[in-house]
Order: structure tokens, then C-alpha cells, then sequence
């Protein structure tokens, strides 16, 4: 199988990659979509830049585009909403532009996005058919999603991940607050009572392999003349925590106090409005994920914590 990665040096990307070279039990062809071709990778990942996708004519089964800039990594100003725009857009037209130029389209688009697609809505619980309520995060991830699922004009199928936050030791989120939990510093966001929806980076990767296993047995078992569809999978664990339930375990993890409190209003005043992101909560449960028979193997936060 060949496998076209956006985004592959990523948090998630490399960790993917890694894990398909020895848990799939079938030979699986790496190439990263990088704007740098010449940067560090490993041996068995192959590169290719955009300049180079718009003339190859290589083929490949899948396409998996997680290419974004950190959405929580800097205050949301009229520049880095643009930024965080375009590096969503850009990596995807190209995509769509090399789909529909190549004889042999690719069997599936899984394309990311995340649960910011439903917006703020508290402790509501919310699965792949619940609405949104309009925000920043809403636009963003509704824009994103518009352009890839344009690949099924081709007849190319899309999955859409709208992922949680992705919880692993080595990186991500809980990497940013390593340094102050440790110091004893750490302590809940808020009143704390703000649900956070997470899933572990391994529970992640098998998910997405598992969604690429059922999409290409799905589409080999339709009708060749059976229009593509776009499915959207929410990529997080069945059980959601509380801030609060969340700094506990992460205390207890690392074996330090919190008792810390960072106040609401500080939140507002230090991050302007991607402080929606720390203190309003959504409740997303992964019911297609479930209904399709994924088993998650860290669905509690004190596994996924604890994973070597």
C-alpha cells in the first residue's frame, strides 16, 4: 500500500508513520507532502514537495492530510487566524489539484479537522450528526473540511477526523504543561468544570488505520458506478473528563500538588479568544467509531497517561 502523508513529521503524523511500518502486517510505502523536502525523516519515509506533486505520476491508494499549524500554539490575532487558514487550505488544494490531474485517483482522502467543528456547547453531548454553534474554531474547521470533501467530485471517497485532544507523554498538550505541573505549579483551568474530550495517541493511530481498513473494504465492496461519499469520524475517547478530573490525574501521574487555580477572567485577559479553547467545554462522544466496532485500548485518561 502506498500512503501520501500531509503533516507527517507532526506530532501525529511521525507516530503514525512509525506505527504502520510494523503493525499493519502488510508492506506500506511512506511518502511525506512536506514543503521542505530536505528535512530530517526517517529511511523508510520517501519525500516529496509540493512543487514536485504537481507533476509526479505516482500513485497512491491513500492520502492522509493532517498538514496545520498548532491551533492553541500562539494568541489568535487577524495574522495567525490567516496562518492557521491558510496551512489548512493550501496542503489541501494541492491535494485536490493532484487528484484531479492523475489517471488513477487515490481509493480514500482522510482528511483532518477537529472537534472545534461543533463550537462551544458545554456540557452537551455531541456526536457526528449534532450541529454546531458559530465560532472561530466552527469556521476554521468547517472551511477545511468544505474544500477536502470536494475530492469526491473525483470519485474519490473522504473520511473526515475531527479530533480531540491528543493525549501522549512524549508531546502535544500535556508537553506544554510538563514543566509547571512539575514544579508544582499545575491546577485546573477555570471553575474546572469544563469537559474536555481527548484520546490517546495510540488509540488515535489505530483509529485512523482502523477508518482506512473500513473505507477500503467498504469501497471494494460497492458498485463501480456508486457516486464517493464523505463520512466524518470524531477521534476521541469515549470517556471525556472534567478540567478538573483531568489536572487530578496528570498531579497524580507526575506525583505533584494542584492546587493552583487559574482564574477565567486571566484566561480572557492572557489569550484574548483562543482562551475558548481552555474554558468552555465539548462533550464529543465517537459514536461512528463505536458503532463501527473500533475497541479503544487506553479509553481511560490514567492509561493513556501512563503509556511507555
Amino acid at each position: 500500500m502506498n500512503i501520501l502523508i500531509s503533516g507527517g513529521s507532526g506530532f501525529l503524523g511521525s507516530a503514525f508513520s512509525d506505527w504502520l511500518q510494523s503493525n499493519t502486517g502488510m508492506p506500506v510505502h511512506i511518502t511525506w507532502l512536506t514543503r521542505d523536502a530536505s528535512q530530517d525523516h526517517p529511511d523508510y519515509v520517501a519525500m516529496m514537495s509540493y512543487d514536485e506533486l504537481q507533476t509526479t505520476a505516482l500513485k497512491f491508494d491513500v492520502i492522509v492530510n493532517l498538514a496545520g499549524a498548532g491551533i492553541a500554539d500562539s494568541r489568535w490575532s487577524d495574522e495567525r487566524k490567516q496562518l492557521l487558514l491558510d496551512s489548512r487550505l493550501k496542503p489541501t488544494q494541492a491535494i485536490l489539484d493532484y487528484i484531479a490531474r492523475v489517471e488513477v485517483n487515490p481509493k480514500l482522502l482522510v482528511s483532518g479537522s477537529a472537534i472545534g467543528w461543533y463550537g462551544a456547547q458545554g456540557q452537551m453531548p455531541l456526536n457526528e450528526d449534532s450541529g454546531f454553534k458559530t465560532d472561530f474554531a466552527h469556521e476554521l474547521c468547517a472551511t477545511w473540511e468544505q474544500l477536502a470533501m470536494k475530492a469526491t467530485d473525483f470519485g474519490v471517497p473522504v473520511a473526515i477526523v475531527r479530533t480531540g485532544v491528543v493525549i501522549h507523554p512524549e508531546g502535544g498538550m500535556l508537553a506544554k504543561l510538563l514543566t509547571p505541573f512539575k514544579m508544582g505549579a499545575g491546577g485546573k483551568l477555570g471553575n474546572g468544570e469544563q469537559i474536555m474530550s481527548w484520546i490517546s495517541r495510540t488509540d488515535w493511530i489505530r483509529a485512523a488505520w482502523f477508518i482506512i481498513q473500513q473505507q477500503l473494504s467498504s469501497a471494494s465492496a460497492s458498485a463501480e458506478n456508486e457516486s464517493a461519499s464523505t463520512t466524518v469520524y470524531n477521534l476521541t475517547s469515549p470517556n471525556p473528563i472534567t478540567n478538573a478530573t483531568f489536572t487530578k490525574a496528570v498531579g497524580s501521574w507526575l506525583h505533584r500538588p494542584t492546587i493552583m487555580t487559574m482564574p477565567s477572567p486571566v484566561l480572557k485577559l492572557m489569550f484574548g479568544e483562543m482562551s475558548t479553547l481552555l474554558i468552555d467545554g465539548q462533550k464529543v462522544l465517537p459514536q461512528a467509531l463505536l458503532k463501527a466496532g473500533f475497541v479503544f485500548e487506553q479509553p481511560t485518561i490514567k492509561e493513556a497517561l501512563e503509556e511507555q
